[in-house]
């Protein structure tokens, strides 16, 4: 292992072990490359906030999780779980 993070790698051997629904949705919020997480938390902030701008936050959240599963660097479980969990959204 060279040191390099690796999401697809790491992804895959959370996909594997036996673990409860909990825990993995617990790592697939791990796992998220950093501009999702930045938009996610700006969208949680917001709502705490009560915030004029949620429209947009939720439609930068919405496009980060569409962005994050087309380049590969999410599952569609974890855009799945994201959608459902942060934006209302069920498949």
């Amino acid at each position: 292992d060279s040191g390099v993070w690796r999401p697809n790698y790491y992804r895959k051997k959370i996909m594997n072990v036996k673990i409860s629904d909990d825990e993995k949705m617990n790592l697939f919020e791990l796992t998220l490359p950093k501009y999702l997480k930045k938009d996610i938390e700006a969208l949680v902030e917001g709502i705490r906030v009560n915030s004029t701008l949620l429209d947009c936050l939720w439609g930068e959240v919405y496009g980060s999780i569409n962005s994050a599963f087309y380049d590969n660097e999410i599952s569609e479980e974890q855009a799945d779980y994201l959608r459902k969990k942060y934006l209302g959204l069920e498949k």
